[in-house]
């Protein structure tokens, strides 16, 4: 049976890369979700199944910002304070787990802006 859906295509992909990308206590997953207008990050340590740092669009400072999070510029942003959040919990590597994306746009601006950060990945 053919994948129908954009989102069944990227759920699949998604699976596929988490069968090889797992985060420790040592290097946790930095883990991406886009929806058309948010965007939401967390750190998250897989052995224990625990999110240890979050952010997203959808967060009070956001709000405040005037920014939307479906733009490059809002994914930014939440990279950025994404990686002030595991900075001061004393996360510096990490593994990227971008949830069956493309590696361009919003994604990619979450990215570097998380590098430029702290974050090492």
């Amino acid at each position: 049976m053919a994948l129908k859906t954009k989102e069944e295509k990227r759920q699949r992909r998604h699976l596929r890369v988490r069968k090889r990308v797992v985060g420790t206590a040592e290097r946790p997953r930095l883990c991406v979700f886009r929806s058309e207008k948010h965007i939401y990050a967390q750190v998250i340590d897989d052995t224990l199944r625990r999110t240890l740092v979050s952010a997203s669009s959808v967060e009070p400072w956001f709000k405040e910002m005037k920014t939307s999070g479906g733009n490059v510029k809002g994914a930014a942003q939440v990279g950025k304070v994404l990686a002030e959040r595991a900075v001061e919990k004393g996360l510096k590597k990490v593994v990227f787990d971008r949830g069956g994306y493309l590696y361009h746009g919003r994604i990619k601006a979450l990215a570097e802006a998380a590098r430029e950060g702290g974050l090492d990945f």
